[in-house]
C-alpha cells in the first residue's frame, strides 16, 4: 500500500481517466470490434491520450499541478460524456460544427433528458477520487527534474507515435477516411479525433478564400457526362404533370419504411399510409442520405440535389453561399415558394437559410396558434398543426411549392396516454417502444390533413409528395430491431437496408399509380420536379436522377462510405449482392464506390468553396471573375 502511495498524482488521474474512457468506448458506445489487434489498439489510444495531457502537470509548480489535474480530468470527463449522449440519439460523435448549433439546444427539451441514465453517475467517480485525492494529498505532486520531465514527454510521446502507428497498419489512410468518425474513434480516440475535427474545420473554413472558379471545370466535365446524359432521358408520362399544380411536400419526420405495411399487435401500425400507397407512386428502395444535420440535410439535399457535409450541417455553416435551389428554379414557372414548420424560426437557421434558398415566405411556430392542449413532446401536435396549415394555405399566392414539416414523430417518441391509439412495443428499447406509438399518430394526423385539404377545395388542384426525412431509430437499438424484425441480429447490411425512408407521389385522379423498387434518394427529388413541372435544367449542377427515369447513373451514395448500387451494397468495409444480403467479392463494389466518392468529393468543394458564385446557370458557363 505504502507503494501505491508513493505513485505520482498525476499518473493515478491518467491511469483512472483511461480506464474510464476504454470502458465508455467498449461496453457504452456501440463500436464493432473484430479481433484482439483493434481490442489492443483501444486500450492503447484510452491510455495514451490520457497519460499525454495529464503527464504536462509535471512541468507546472505543485499547486498549479494539482489544480490541473483536477480540471483537465473533468473537463476530458464531461468531453467523453457529452459525445456519449450525442452517440445515444445520433450513433455519431460531437464536431466542432455542431457545437456551433447550440440554439437549437433550446428546443430538445426531453429528448436530451431521455438520453441520460441513472448510472452515468458512475463515469464521473474517477474525477470524484481525484478531487478527493488532490485534497488530502493522498498521493504526491512535487516539483520533478528536468531529466524526469524530458523522460515522461519521450514516453507518452511514444505511446502516442504507437496507438498511430498500429492505426496506420488496422486502417490505412485513417485520416483520409473522415467521413468514418467511428473507425477515426475506435483507432485514435476521443479526443484525438477532435482535435483532428478542428484541424479539418479550420482547413474547410478557408477553402472559400482561396476558390477561385477553376475547380468548377472539373466537376463541371463530370456532371455532363455522367449526370446531365442521363437526365436527358425523363420519363415523358411524367413530364409536365404538375404544371400550374399546387406541389405540397410533406417531410415525414423520423418516419422509416419498416413501418409501412406491418403490424404490431395484430394491427396495422400506417393504416391510412398503406392505404395511401396503393393509391400514389411509392419508391419502396428510396433512401434518405442525411448526416449530422437530420432534417436540416434532407431539406438541402431536396432543393439542391447536393450532398451534404461530412461534419457539420450546411444549414448552419454556409448558409450565406450561392446555390441554385429549387424554390429559385421554379420562380421561372410564376411558382411561389412556402414553409411551414411550427418549430421556432431559428432552429437550424431556417430563418436565414430559406432566404438564401429562395423562399417567400417562412409560416414558423409564431403563425400557429398554440395552447397546452394541442402541444406536446417537441411542441404543436401534428393533427393541429395540420388543420391550421390549410387555413393560411387559403391565402397563399397559387401557385405554390410548399414545404410541410411535422413534427410529433420526433425523438424521444413521447406521447401522452390518452393520445396513443397503438399499444407500445416491448423491447429493451424505450425508444424503440414509444415510436410506433408517435408514428402511428403522424399516420392520423395525415388523412386529418387529407380531409381538410379536401374539404377545403385545394385537394383536386394539388400534387402531395410524403417523404420520411431520416432514421428514426439508430444502430444504438439494434437488438430491440432485431426482435421486431424477427431476426437474430441487425448485420451491416441489414442496417442499410433500414436506411430506407417511405417515399410516396400522390396526384389525385391518377390511374398509373404503381410501386417503383429501383434503388432511389433525395438526391434525386430536385430533377424529378423540375420534370414534372417541363422545366428545361440542362445547365444546372446536380447529382440526381429523375426518379421517374429508368436511365440511371446506377447508385445512391451515402456521407458515411455506404454505396447502395442496383446490383450490390458497399458498406462497412464489405460488397453485399443487394438482393440476398449475400457477401460478395470486393471487386463487385469497386466502380460504383470510386464513382460515389468522387460525386461526395466534388459537392464538398462546391459547398465549401462556394463555388456556385462563379458559375452562370442561365448560359451554362464558368465565370471568369467572381461579382461582387
Amino acid at each position: 500500500m505504502n507503494k501505491i502511495k508513493q505513485i505520482p498524482l498525476f499518473i493515478i488521474a491518467a491511469i483512472l481517466l483511461g480506464v474510464k474512457t476504454y470502458i465508455v468506448y467498449r461496453f457504452y458506445f456501440n463500436l464493432s470490434i473484430e479481433s484482439i489487434f483493434q481490442e489492443t489498439i483501444l486500450i492503447i489510444n484510452a491510455l495514451a491520450i490520457s497519460a499525454f495531457i495529464l503527464f504536462l502537470a509535471v512541468w507546472m509548480k505543485p499547486k498549479n499541478q494539482k489544480r490541473y489535474i483536477k480540471y483537465v480530468s473533468l473537463v476530458m470527463s464531461l468531453i467523453v460524456f457529452a459525445n456519449l449522449l450525442y452517440y445515444r440519439n445520433f450513433t455519431d460523435f460531437v464536431t466542432i460544427p455542431t457545437l456551433f448549433q447550440v440554439n437549437n439546444a433550446g428546443d430538445l427539451g426531453s429528448s436530451v433528458f431521455s438520453l441520460f441514465y441513472l448510472t452515468d453517475i458512475l463515469l464521473f467517480l474517477d474525477v470524484i477520487l481525484i478531487f478527493y485525492f488532490a485534497r488530502k494529498s493522498t498521493f504526491p505532486v512535487k516539483l520533478y527534474t528536468g531529466l524526469f520531465k524530458r523522460k515522461l514527454i519521450v514516453v507518452s510521446l511514444a505511446a502516442l507515435a504507437l496507438n498511430l502507428t498500429l492505426a496506420e497498419i488496422e486502417r490505412p489512410m485513417l485520416f483520409k477516411r473522415g467521413f468514418d468518425r467511428e473507425y477515426l474513434v475506435k483507432n485514435v480516440g476521443i479526443f484525438a479525433f477532435h482535435a483532428y475535427d478542428m484541424v479539418l474545420t479550420a482547413s474547410t473554413q478557408s477553402k472559400r478564400l482561396f476558390a477561385d472558379g477553376s475547380e468548377m471545370s472539373e466537376i463541371e466535365k463530370y456532371v455532363d457526362k455522367e449526370i446531365r446524359s442521363t437526365n436527358k432521358v425523363t420519363s415523358t408520362d411524367m413530364k409536365g404533370i404538375a404544371e400550374d399544380k399546387n406541389i405540397i411536400y410533406i417531410a415525414a419526420e423520423s418516419l422509416q419504411s419498416f413501418v409501412i405495411n406491418k403490424e404490431l399487435h395484430g394491427e396495422e401500425i400506417t393504416p391510412f399510409l398503406n392505404d395511401l400507397v396503393e393509391d400514389s407512386y411509392y419508391f419502396d428502395n428510396f433512401y434518405h442520405q442525411t448526416l449530422l444535420g437530420k432534417t436540416s440535410d434532407h431539406e438541402f439535399i431536396l432543393d439542391n440535389s447536393l450532398y451534404p457535409l461530412p461534419n457539420s450541417a450546411v444549414y448552419f455553416t454556409h448558409a450565406q453561399n450561392e446555390f441554385h435551389s429549387l424554390p429559385k428554379i421554379i420562380k421561372e414557372k410564376g411558382y411561389s415558394s412556402y414553409s411551414m414548420h411550427a418549430n421556432n424560426g431559428s432552429f437550424w437557421n431556417r430563418n436565414t437559410m430559406y432566404e438564401s434558398l429562395g423562399y417567400d415566405k417562412f409560416f414558423d411556430q409564431q403563425s400557429y396558434e398554440i395552447s397546452d392542449e394541442h402541444s406536446f413532446g417537441w411542441g404543436l401536435e401534428d393533427k393541429e398543426f395540420f388543420r391550421q396549415s390549410v387555413d393560411m394555405m387559403k391565402d397563399l399566392e397559387e401557385p405554390y411549392y410548399l414545404k410541410m414539416i411535422s413534427l410529433t414523430n420526433h425523438f424521444p417518441f413521447e406521447i401522452p396516454e390518452e393520445k396513443a391509439t397503438i399499444e407500445q412495443f416491448d423491447s429493451n428499447s424505450t425508444t424503440l417502444n414509444q415510436y410506433f406509438q408517435t408514428v402511428r399518430y403522424f399516420d392520423e394526423s395525415l388523412e386529418v390533413f387529407f380531409d381538410e385539404l379536401k374539404e377545403s377545395g385545394k385537394y383536386e388542384d394539388s400534387i402531395i409528395i410524403i417523404m420520411g426525412d431520416h432514421y428514426g431509430i439508430s444502430s444504438y437499438h439494434n437488438k430491440a430491431m432485431a426482435q421486431f424484425l424477427g431476426k437474430d441480429e441487425i448485420t451491416p447490411y441489414d442496417e442499410v437496408l433500414l436506411e430506407r425512408v417511405p417515399l410516396l407521389i400522390h396526384i389525385p385522379g391518377n390511374e398509373n399509380n404503381q410501386v417503383i423498387s429501383q434503388v432511389t434518394g433525395q438526391i434525386d427529388f430536385k430533377p424529378t420536379i423540375l420534370n414534372m413541372l417541363d422545366i428545361e435544367n440542362q445547365n444546372d449542377i446536380v447529382f440526381g436522377n429523375d426518379l421517374f427515369s429508368e436511365e440511371r447513373k446506377g447508385f445512391i451514395a451515402m456521407r458515411d462510405g455506404t454505396v447502395v448500387g442496383d446490383e450490390y451494397i458497399y458498406t462497412s468495409e464489405l460488397c453485399y449482392e443487394r438482393s440476398t444480403g449475400d457477401i460478395a467479392d470486393d471487386s463487385n463494389c469497386t466502380d460504383i464506390v470510386e464513382q460515389a466518392m468522387q460525386e461526395l468529393k466534388y459537392s464538398d468543394e462546391i459547398i465549401y468553396g462556394d463555388l456556385f458564385r462563379f458559375y452562370n446557370f442561365d448560359k451554362g458557363e464558368i465565370i471568369e471573375e467572381e461579382v461582387e
